[in-house]
């Protein structure tokens, strides 16, 4: 253990550790299971990633969140740092590699989805490799009583029964009291061991504020808070609406949402983060892996689902310690459009088989078959075929998605990539007796690494930028070579992914189990009255209800949110009373205005003042 500070170091250039980091690391180096507990940005990612880089051996991160892994996996390489994930939607081929890799490569992390675990191909190769720790993160997708429940977290345990003696680390930024108890138990640990940080963020401010037009309270919101923030909205078409009313009042903007293409979300971000852009008017798809430690304001314009979300998306603001705003704006309709959001959530079930039947013809895919092969699916093109309402569509996938049918892979810009077939010494060959394919074979070597062990991600638009030819160029010159099976070349996807995770049946068979559909329904209707309750209360501080909700008890208020301000503006001095009495005893010359100006006391404290002289005679 006494390396683990110069692993810190020499990786990621930090000194010290976080406050809680430190004792995860030495409890699951001690081998023991353990429950970690952080708040948004505390650096969860360290407290596995140090261990792994400690000792010799793999560290297996499951994870449901496809692009944070990918965002994980290609911060470790800029670090040297060996990494690979895996998950559905990549080929038959691209999985065997990597698992190959994991066993003989060097590799530290290998990053799955909790669907690979129950895979043939992942639990034989699993047994051949060294592991060290299996980090679970985003754990309270475990439990029946969390937010985004994942019946394929229920595997975990079946698969710690292949590596016994390797102790599980699960990480989760939100959880409630039932939800800490159900993960221990679910992931069979081996006797109760929770570590935790309080939830409470002393320099957040949270104000929730009742605007009927938010688009006008938001540019009031603004002027006052300086520096950078994050917007959030519920859907893509208003991330753009927001953005440019913003630009038109000389505020700069950008709108940012998984739609767009991978570039154009990175330049965003990096432009963002660099303060070029001072708001980033975003869906929830903006905000997980982001390390900006200045972000002065987080602000709703749409009430999410759940405290639990609105947790995490808030604590992205003031990550420095500095003082910043989280502000949730509402008005009396957001009531009713959250009870809607459980009705639609929650398609009837022969609306969901009726999904499924037509999913199946769409992408035809047979019934017994189609098992394990990705495809590519427009969710727009689908609902316009079968005449389904969008949003129903998209909540009965999603549903038969948790009870592990489909994988649904909303990321549509998965990268190109090449992978050499033929050995060095065979391409060298092949590189003299075909000159023509010379100068993009060195192209290719020399701007990227690894082709011959791995899949490797490509930028063709780059390629053809770099060797100043058209980009159907370099199409038609992998193309060719794949044909000539010198590489296999995965064209990029520009569309949604599902893959079948077992062989398509009639729909009449489909189970639609009650932990997915009623408990769930009942579940997201006790978190929607939560959020309901907390934007609505006038009567207690917004910090306070948060950490109660979150199991802490005897919370003190926070002195600063709205409820606290106004509490402590009603608040009354001898002082206060005695100046006031002396300016009202000429009746006749007591103006209330002409008070407050000269004696520095609020209007409303004056008219309390002389309520209560009133009052008293």
């Amino acid at each position: 253990m006494t390396n683990i500070h110069s692993v810190l170091k020499q990786y990621w250039g930090y000194d010290s550790f976080r406050p809680m980091q430190e004792d995860i690391i030495r409890s699951v180096m001690n081998g023991r299971d353990t429950l970690a507990l952080m708040p948004t940005g505390g650096g969860k990612s360290i407290t596995f990633q140090v261990p792994a880089m400690s000792r010799d051996g793999i560290c297996i991160v499951i994870t449901p969140l496809i692009a944070l892994m990918k965002d994980q996996v290609e911060n470790l390489k800029k670090r040297h740092i060996k990494a690979v994930a895996v998950y559905s939607g990549l080929t038959r081929r691209e999985i065997d590699i990597e698992l190959t890799n994991c066993i003989y490569g060097g590799y530290k992390f290998l990053y799955v989805s909790p669907e690979r675990l129950c895979t043939d191909i992942f639990r034989t190769r699993v047994c051949e490799m060294k592991v060290t720790l299996i980090a679970v993160d985003e754990a309270h997708c475990i439990s029946q009583w969390g937010y985004d429940f994942r019946p394929a977290y229920l595997e975990i345990a079946a698969f710690r029964e292949l590596l016994p003696d390797v102790p599980v680390l699960a990480l989760t930024a939100t959880a409630t009291p039932a939800v800490v108890e159900d993960i221990q138990a679910q992931l069979h640990f081996a006797e109760p061991h929770v570590l935790q940080t309080s939830f409470e963020r002393k320099n957040l401010v949270y104000l929730v504020r009742r605007a009927e037009d938010k688009q006008r309270y938001l540019l009031k919101t603004l002027s006052r808070f300086p520096g950078s923030g994050i917007v959030y909205v519920r859907n893509r078409k208003k991330t753009r609406e927001i953005a440019q009313f913003l630009q038109h009042n000389g505020i700069s903007a950008d709108f940012y949402h998984a739609g767009l293409g991978k570039e154009v979300r990175s330049e965003r971000q990096d432009k963002w983060k660099e303060d070029y852009c001072r708001v980033m008017v975003a869906t929830n798809a903006f905000g997980m892996g982001i390390d900006k430690p200045d972000v002065r304001f987080v602000i709703h314009i749409d009430t999410p689902d759940t405290l639990e979300a609105y947790f995490q998306e808030a604590g992205r603001a003031g990550r420095d310690l500095q003082t910043s705003y989280a502000v949730l704006l509402y008005e009396k309709a957001d009531h009713n459009k959250l009870e809607q959001r459980l009705r639609v959530s929650f398609p009837e079930p022969d609306m969901i088989r009726r999904v499924y039947h037509a999913l199946g013809n769409c992408l035809q895919v047979p019934l017994g078959g189609g098992r394990d092969i990705p495809l590519d699916f427009s969710l727009e093109r689908f609902t316009t075929m079968y005449r389904f309402e969008v949003l129903s569509a998209y909540h009965a996938l999603k549903l038969i998605e948790r009870e592990g049918y489909i994988q649904y892979d909303e990321d549509p810009q998965a990268a190109a990539k090449v992978h050499f077939l033929v050995l060095r010494d065979d391409l060298y060959k092949f590189q003299v007796s075909n000159e023509e394919f010379d100068k993009f074979i060195k192209l290719l070597l020399r701007s990227y690494t690894g082709f011959f062990s791995e899949y490797v991600s490509i930028d063709e638009a780059a390629l053809a930028k770099n060797a100043k030819v058209s980009i159907d160029v370099i199409y038609e010159y992998l193309k060719q070579l794949d044909k000539m099976k010198i590489i296999d070349y995965i064209p990029r996807r520009r569309q949604s992914v599902i893959t079948y995770l077992r062989e398509r049946i009639d729909e009449k068979f489909l189970t639609i189990s009650t932990a997915n559909y009623k408990v769930r329904k009942n579940i997201m209707e006790e978190h929607i009255g939560a959020v309901i309750r907390y934007a609505e209360s006038t009567d207690k501080c917004r910090s306070a209800m948060l950490l109660e909700y979150f199991g802490e008890k005897n919370v003190a208020p926070c002195g600063q949110c709205d409820y606290c301000i106004r509490h402590r503006e009603h608040e009354i001095s001898d002082a206060d009373w005695e100046r006031v009495r002396e300016e009202t005893r000429d009746p006749d010359q007591a103006d209330i205005a002409a008070i407050s100006q000269k004696t520095g006391i609020r209007e409303h404290k004056v008219i309390e003042i002389i309520r209560q002289m009133k009052d008293n005679g």
